[in-house]
């Protein structure tokens, strides 16, 4: 469970940081991938940076939780999440997104995912019998 608690914090954290650009700078992220938006486009990020607080608000707090149906539940969120984000990449690459960008995301993705996985619903299920 320590495990799970460390992975929770460091995924808030990043996550924060990922809300924060979002509405401080809405135009660096996707900047950061070859993708220009307008002005007229910041509210996507806007959006987009408001999901993401949530999520950090919530991976924050989880580290808490001891009940296990709830950190289960918490846990399958973030990794639907994860995985649903990394199956969405290949589309960028549609928008001229570079490819070992979205090789390098999927990988990612698939990283946190495996990670939730081992950390946090393989390990509670092992901790529970």
């Amino acid at each position: 469970m320590k495990a799970l608690k460390i992975l929770f914090v460091i995924h808030a954290a990043v996550t924060l940081a990922a809300a924060i650009a979002l509405v401080v700078a809405p135009a660096w992220i996707p900047g950061m991938i070859n993708m220009e938006i307008s002005r007229e486009q910041y509210l996507l990020s806007y959006f987009l940076g408001a999901a993401e607080f949530a999520i950090a608000f919530l991976s924050f707090q989880s580290r808490n939780i001891t009940d296990q149906y709830a950190l289960k539940n918490i846990v399958v969120t973030f990794i639907i999440f994860h995985a649903v984000t990394g199956l969405l990449l290949p589309f960028g690459a549609f928008d001229g997104i570079n490819m070992g960008i979205i090789i390098g995301n999927i990988i990612l993705r698939v990283v946190i995912s495996v990670l939730f996985y081992f950390l946090g619903i393989r390990m509670v299920k092992t901790n529970t019998k």
